[in-house]
């Protein structure tokens, strides 16, 4: 999951949360570089974002570690155009270096 900057950390309100000690060193693990706080806030953006309906951050094709052919069972959004794939259309799955499938158009993959 790329690292969505918003606001520098100064400018955060400082918030606890209590974790269990596992979910916490699973985090660490997955954030790498990154840091575990900077991962749980992309995590909380995107939920907030997929909530409210909005479109999530667009990927590069960098981002992408593998893909696979699907149809779409209904309406998706590619992942890395932006542009819309109808319900029982072809498409492409994207597998995330993160372990992410993301929908990708037919087009979005080609050079």
């Amino acid at each position: 999951m790329p690292t969505i900057h918003r606001t520098s950390t100064t400018e955060m309100d400082v918030t606890s949360i209590r974790l269990e000690r596992e979910l916490k060193e699973h985090l660490k693990a997955l954030a790498g570089s990154q840091g575990y706080q900077a991962l749980i806030r992309d995590i909380l953006w995107n939920y907030v974002q997929q909530k409210a309906g909005a479109a999530p951050a667009r990927l590069s094709r960098d981002d992408i570690r593998a893909s696979f052919e699907a149809i779409a069972q209904q309406p998706e959004t590619c992942a890395l155009t932006g542009q819309p794939i109808q319900s029982q259309a072809a498409m492409w799955l994207g597998l995330t270096h993160q372990g992410d499938l993301v929908p990708l158009s037919h087009n979005s993959l080609a050079n």
